[in-house]
C-alpha cells in the first residue's frame, strides 16, 4: 500500500494478513534473530498490504529452503521501516513506492542503507471509480466534474460531502491537499486498514453502488472489482514536492527494494538472493490472490508458486 502508499504482516515464522487499522510502528521491537553474530539469520520488514506480504512470503520460502537461512519477519509501517533499517533491527525491505526524504537521509547521507535493485513491478497510486459507473456515467473520469457527483458518492461518514474512501492512515497519501487545493466538494474518509477497505469496496460493488477512492496497482482486487481511473491534473517533476500545494496525479513508480549496508555487505547468499529478486505484478499479484482471496497461508502461497516457478526463482538463487 503504498504506498507512496501504497500507494502490505508478520512476526516470527508465521505471516499474517492484516485486518485492523495500519500497522504500528514498531521499530523498538526489533527481531531477536537481527544483527545475530555468526548466525544464518534474515529479518525482512513486512508493510501491510498484501503484495508487500507476497514479496517476503516468497522470499522467505526460498531462504529457508532453497539456502537453509533462519527468517523473521516484523511488521513496520513505510516510514518507521527507513529507520529500522539504519539501524539493523532489519535487513531488507523488499516493497518501497517511494520516500525521497529517507533515501537521502539514509542512502545518500548516513550510507547505512543501500539500494537494492528494482522489485519488477511498477506501481502507481489514484482516485478510481467502479467500472460499471464509469460506463454509465463516462465524464466521471474526469476531476473536473468530479463535483457534479458528489452527492451521488455521499456517505453517513461523509459529512454532507461527497466521500474520497482512503485505506490506512499510515499510508502516505497526498489526497486531503488534492481536496482542498482542486476545490472539490469532499471529504477523504479512511477505512482504517487495506482489509476494511475493500471490504467496502467488495460491498459497494455487490450493491452497484457508486464509489470513489485511492486505490493503487498492482492488487489483486482489481481483478474482482474492475475500476476506472480518475483522471486528475498531470503528474510533473516536482509537483507534489510541497505536500500542502500538491495539485497533480500521483506518479508511476518502480517499486524498489532497499537494504541494510552491513547486511549488503556481509549478508552472504541471502543478500544475494533479495537482491537478484524480480519478478512482475502477475506473478505479485497470482501469490496475493492466494493469500487474500483463497485464503491460502502466506506460506502456503509461497510454496505453491515456487512449485510452479522454478525457472524464474532459480535464477535468483547464488
Amino acid at each position: 500500500m503504498r504506498i507512496r502508499t501504497m500507494p502490505a504482516v508478520a512476526a516470527g515464522c508465521a505471516l499474517l494478513l492484516l485486518t485492523g487499522c495500519g500497522a504500528a510502528d514498531m521499530t523498538k521491537q526489533a527481531s531477536p534473530f537481527a544483527n545475530a553474530r555468526g548466525a544464518r539469520t534474515v529479518t525482512l520488514s513486512v508493510q501491510s498490504w498484501v503484495g508487500a506480504q507476497a514479496n517476503v512470503a516468497v522470499a522467505q520460502y526460498l531462504l529457508e529452503h532453497e539456502l537453509g537461512y533462519r527468517v523473521d519477519t516484523v511488521q513496520v509501517d513505510e516510514v518507521p521501516a527507513w529507520d529500522a533499517l539504519s539501524q539493523g533491527r532489519v535487513d531488507a525491505i523488499l516493497e518501497d513506492w517511494g520516500h525521497p526524504e529517507q533515501e537521502q537521509r539514509y542512502v545518500e547521507d548516513k550510507k547505512t542503507i543501500v539500494k537494492g535493485g528494482d522489485l519488477g513491478v511498477t506501481g502507481h497510486i489514484g482516485w478510481f471509480v467502479p467500472t460499471y459507473f464509469a460506463k454509465q456515467h463516462p465524464d466521471v473520469t474526469d476531476w473536473k466534474n468530479l463535483n457534479k457527483y458528489a452527492e451521488r458518492f455521499r456517505t453517513p461518514e461523509s459529512g454532507g460531502k461527497g466521500q474520497l474512501l482512503d485505506g490506512s492512515p499510515s499510508y502516505v497519501t497526498n489526497d486531503k491537499a488534492l481536496v482542498k487545493n482542486l476545490e472539490l466538494d469532499y471529504r477523504v474518509v479512511f477505512a482504517g486498514s487495506e482489509a476494511a477497505q475493500i471490504t467496502q469496496i467488495q460491498q459497494f460493488a455487490k450493491e452497484k453502488k457508486p464509489f470513489l477512492t485511492y486505490w493503487y496497482t498492482p492488487q489483486w482486487l482489481s481483478e474482482q472489482v474492475p475500476m476506472t481511473e480518475v483522471r486528475l491534473p498531470p503528474y510533473e517533476e516536482g509537483c507534489d514536492a510541497d505536500p500542502e500545494k500538491v495539485a497533480c496525479a500521483y506518479p508511476h513508480t518502480p517499486l524498489q527494494k532497499y537494504l541494510n549496508a552491513d547486511f549488503a555487505r556481509g549478508g552472504g547468499k541471502a543478500a544475494e538472493l533479495l537482491r537478484n529478486f524480480e519478478w512482475t505484478t502477475e506473478d505479485q499479484n497470482e501469490v496475493s490472490l492466494m493469500i487474500a482471496e483463497q485464503k491460502l497461508s502466506p506460506r502456503e502461497a509461497a510454496k505453491k508458486w515456487v512449485d510452479n516457478h522454478h525457472s524464474l526463482w532459480e535464477k535468483w538463487l547464488p
